[in-house]
C-alpha cells in the first residue's frame, strides 16, 4: 500500500531536527462553487536540519517520532527563492 505524500512549503525551521510543513488544498464549495482553499500545518522529520523556511518539499507519513510527529521530508521539490 502506497504512503499518503503532500507538497507545501515550510514555514518554520525553528525546531531542532523538526520543521513546519503548510499544506494547501483547494476545492470547490458544495453551494456555492467558489473555489475555496485550506491549508493545515504538519510538523515534519528533518534529520540533518537541511530545510529552510519558503522552500517547497514534498513530505510522506511515517510511524509516529514523536507526539506530534508522523511526517518525514521525502525531498526537495524547489529550493527558497532569495
Amino acid at each position: 500500500m502506497a504512503r499518503k505524500t503532500f507538497i507545501g512549503t515550510v514555514v518554520s525551521d525553528k525546531a531542532d531536527k523538526t520543521i513546519s510543513v503548510k499544506v494547501e488544498r483547494k476545492f470547490t464549495h458544495p453551494l456555492y462553487g467558489k473555489v475555496v482553499t485550506r491549508s493545515k500545518k504538519y510538523a515534519t522529520h528533518d534529520e540533518n536540519n537541511e530545510f529552510k523556511t519558503g522552500d517547497i518539499v514534498e513530505i510522506i507519513a511515517v510511524r509516529p517520532i514523536s507526539k506530534t510527529k508522523t511526517w518525514k521530508v521525502n525531498r526537495l521539490v524547489e529550493a527558497r527563492k532569495d
